[in-house]
């Protein structure tokens, strides 16, 4: 089947949530020891006002939520709800990246396009709104799937949370017009 994409709402937040635990919990074995998985959920997870931006999306596959992400026009990069340090500032189109926020594919859905659909969707709302170029911070598990995509690596940082250093990577890529 192919994946179908529509906004998400409010209902959606329980599945939601769910999926982005099961997300983090098993799809960075390989990358990241259990420590820095247990740190992750700290530093990842839904930034609810992409759902009330209606810039978030759902990405179904045989009738269930296989995978979620948006995008923003908001200055955060990355974090949830729970993350210390959004930025609301709304970004200039003509001069700053759009941010692709909030990526999870459900464990059993990967492999499946439908974090391709995710991205998509985002990269074809974002042009509309004017923006030429997004920008996202990567999991190590997800960075193989941006550079697919046409990511080009920007920097490494290195988040902590409880004591405990994450990789993530910055990278960025031009919208074709």
């Amino acid at each position: 089947m192919t994946p179908v994409g529509r906004l998400a709402t409010r209902e959606d937040l329980p599945e939601l949530r769910t999926l982005i635990t099961e997300a983090i919990d098993e799809l960075q074995h390989g990358f990241l020891d259990p420590a820095q998985i247990r740190a992750s959920h700290a530093i990842m997870g839904l930034d609810t006002q992409l759902i009330e931006d209606q810039t978030y999306f759902v990405v179904e596959l045989d009738g269930r939520i296989a995978g979620c992400g948006g995008w923003s026009r908001r200055a955060t990069l990355y974090g949830g709800d729970q993350s210390a340090g959004r930025d609301a500032r709304l970004l200039d189109p003509a001069t700053e990246p759009a941010k692709i926020r909030a990526m999870y594919t459900h464990p059993a859905f990967t492999r499946r396009g439908v974090g391709r659909a995710v991205l998509s969707l985002c990269e074809t709302a974002a042009a509309a709104e004017g923006f030429t170029v997004l920008e996202l911070m990567a999991t190590m598990a997800g960075q193989p799937l941006y550079a697919a995509a046409g990511f080009t690596f920007v920097e490494q940082v290195l988040e902590s949370s409880s004591g405990v250093t994450i990789p993530l990577a910055r990278m960025r890529k031009t919208l074709r017009r």
